[in-house]
């Protein structure tokens, strides 16, 4: 927990002069996202209040913001902790990610399509896997997902689609099988990607929607097993 604390302490300097209960969330959420703070991790009001130098009831407020959006959970008499997903959670991420992400590439108009995000993404994801960096990889597979999302150019999708990835990595974090989770799903983007790129909007939707029933059996299947586990 110091180092999480100290790296968390680095950040003071995205809250600016005007420090707000929703920049503290958002970093918390990138932290969260990154793993800095682990699915069961009890989050100390003094601990973090200290390190991002705010008061106690900016960082409460924080707290509810992120609590609303499924990535925390306060329990009676034990303060807050980071959320640990259910299996019916993770399905119903990738319900939601169905609807969402497919109804985006089913909605993009007539080509040609804005996807340099999603290039960029599939280098990253490229570069990463190169590098042996698998958890790079899944960052980057993310990446992409948000990039495919961006395409609908909606900042509520965007928003809605920001807290629906952010409880997906809390899967992945449990699930921590980075190889075998994403690097099946590189060829996947790219195959994606080239579909987008020729025009063919119908053959990228089918691609998509295969990609994600097949994300969610995987991950479904291992997660299952670990919550077992640890329980």
């Amino acid at each position: 927990m110091a180092e999480q604390l100290k790296d968390l302490a680095d950040d003071r300097a995205l809250l600016g002069r005007t420090s707000t209960a929703e920049r503290v969330s958002d970093i918390l959420r990138s932290r969260i996202a990154e793993g800095y703070f682990p699915p069961g991790t009890r989050l100390s009001e003094d601990s973090i209040g200290g390190a991002l130098g705010v008061s106690r009831n900016t960082l409460r407020e924080a707290f509810r913001l992120l609590t609303h959006e499924r990535l925390l959970v306060h329990e009676l008499n034990r303060g807050v902790f980071v959320r640990v997903l259910t299996v019916e959670d993770v399905e119903d991420i990738y319900r939601t990610r169905r609807l969402v992400e497919c109804a985006v590439v089913r909605g993009l108009g007539e080509p040609p399509y804005g996807l340099d995000g999603l290039a960029g993404a599939v280098a990253e994801g490229r570069r990463a896997a190169r590098e042996g960096d698998w958890k790079g990889v899944g960052t980057a597979n993310i990446h992409f997902h948000r990039e495919l999302v961006a395409l609908a150019v909606s900042e509520r999708t965007d928003e809605l689609m920001r807290s629906v990835f952010a409880e997906l990595r809390l899967a992945f974090h449990v699930v921590d099988e980075p190889q075998r989770l994403h690097e099946p799903y590189i060829a996947r983007n790219i195959a994606i990607l080239e579909a987008l790129q020729a025009g063919e909007r119908g053959k990228a939707e089918r691609l998509l929607a295969g990609y994600l029933d097949d994300s969610l059996e995987r991950v479904v299947e291992v997660y299952r097993r670990r919550v077992g586990e640890d329980g």
